[in-house]
């Protein structure tokens, strides 16, 4: 296998599309740096289950909006694995709020997470796969990114920025073999935290909007991740995936 003893760091791998990445890419003989902000236990599981695919696994904690967090979980990974091979940003969270009641400390809050952790990760991982000559980054986004979400301006706003980050870092990074991509997941089956609806969690409208009639799995994002990754992904730099059965027919 091309991935056999490469090392993935997956933000966000305690649950949902970030667990079925860290599996996707565990069964292709990646080494899986699990995290989470604070869930220990979700990590733990995440990483046994790695480790029963027959490699390796560090499940760490580490707010990916502090940049000593970031440090310190990188540098865990370069003594555990010796480096960082690839990087998937994919920890978000995806509030409601009305745009003219966002407050400074929200906008602070969500662009943090969403686009400095993004940039932290970055600048953490690609120094290893700039010494190795090879490495693979990605930057999860979302459909609402470029059609527009009612009352996520803020956080519209903060992952069209991973775009914009992906598009110049591919070009930054292109001499050293190293591609930046990013994609943008449609309507997900996946458990969402309670806190992002304050009316409570809307009843989906992905079976009726998408054309396919249907809300995506986990899975069907990591398999567009192992793509991405892999050699057959090699000359794909730049770009966004957009994996939303037709919800957004995007650019």
């Amino acid at each position: 296998m091309p991935l056999e003893g490469k090392t993935a760091l997956i933000t966000g791998s305690g649950r949902n599309i970030g667990r079925a990445t860290a599996l996707t890419l565990a069964k292709q003989g990646v080494n899986i740096v699990v995290n989470a902000r604070s869930n220990q236990a979700e990590v733990d599981a995440v990483a046994e289950e790695v480790r029963a695919l027959g490699v390796r696994a560090l499940p760490v904690l580490a707010d990916v909006a502090d940049r000593a967090s970031v440090d310190s979980m990188a540098a865990q990974a370069v003594e555990e694995f010796g480096g960082i091979d690839i990087l998937i940003s994919n920890v978000a969270i995806r509030p409601h709020r009305p745009f003219l009641e966002v407050t400074d400390d929200e906008w602070v809050h969500i662009r943090s997470i969403i686009l400095d952790g993004a940039i932290y990760c970055s600048q953490a991982a690609i120094p290893s796969m700039v010494e190795k000559g090879w490495g693979r980054v990605i930057y999860m986004t979302g459909s609402g990114t470029y059609r527009g979400g009612n009352n996520r301006a803020h956080v519209s706003a903060a992952k069209m920025g991973l775009a914009g980050l992906a598009r110049s870092l591919a070009l930054e990074m292109a001499p050293h073999n190293i591609t930046v991509n990013v994609i943008s997941p449609g309507t997900i089956d996946t458990v969402h935290e309670a806190s992002w609806y304050p009316e409570g969690v809307p009843e989906s409208r992905a079976h009726s909007e998408v054309p396919l009639g249907r809300a995506g799995w986990p899975d069907e994002i990591a398999g567009a991740c192992r793509y991405l990754v892999s050699d057959e992904g090699a000359y794909v730099t730049g770009q966004t995936l957009h994996v939303n059965g037709g919800l957004f027919l995007g650019w």
